[in-house]
């Protein structure tokens, strides 16, 4: 591994820590008190902005020498991801809004391994990146995350959300 490198590394695991961090203390205290559909609503608004992974494909954002496996990869499966994304947003609270937002989450969370795997195996040089060297440092941990807490909210028993118990127990 190239040295620079090194530093682009750190970056991604800096920015899980930060963004695993914000997601246990601020987001989660909330999404953990909605009901499932209310709960996955804000993940995937904000997972319908991954248009953005488009600028992989717009030169002079990136490099003339990224790797077109990894930029192609990278671009498609992000913009697919978006549609998805908001065609649950679309759907839910319905059925088929959950059913859609199950396959958008494993599209989504495979889609960002494939990106990882890509880069390794493309020889991507963290330089490459230009413009986009935010994506994977900051914005591909938090996505990485909020995977996670859509499987979390997804697998969960959907009982009436604790706070709506509380106030008819009272």
């Amino acid at each position: 591994m190239p040295q620079e490198n090194i530093w682009f590394f750190v970056s991604i695991a800096f920015s899980l820590i930060a963004w695993g961090v914000v997601t246990a203390r601020y987001i989660w205290p909330q999404l953990r008190l909605r009901t499932r559909a209310e709960a996955l609503q804000p993940l995937l608004a904000l997972h319908s902005f991954r248009f953005i992974g488009l600028s992989m494909l717009v030169p002079g954002v990136v490099s003339p020498e990224l790797p077109r496996a990894f930029s192609h990869a990278a671009a498609y499966g992000d913009i697919i991801a978006a549609m998805l994304a908001l065609l649950s947003l679309l759907l839910l609270p319905s059925t088929a809004g959950v059913a859609t937002a199950w396959i958008f989450n494993v599209w989504g969370i495979a889609d960002l391994f494939n990106a990882f795997y890509q880069a390794s195996h493309s020889g991507l040089l963290a330089g490459q990146l230009g413009a986009a060297f935010f994506l994977p440092t900051l914005i591909v941990p938090f996505l990485l995350i909020t995977h996670v807490l859509g499987f979390r909210i997804l697998l969960q028993r959907q009982p009436a959300p604790a706070l709506q118990q509380r106030r008819h127990v009272a």
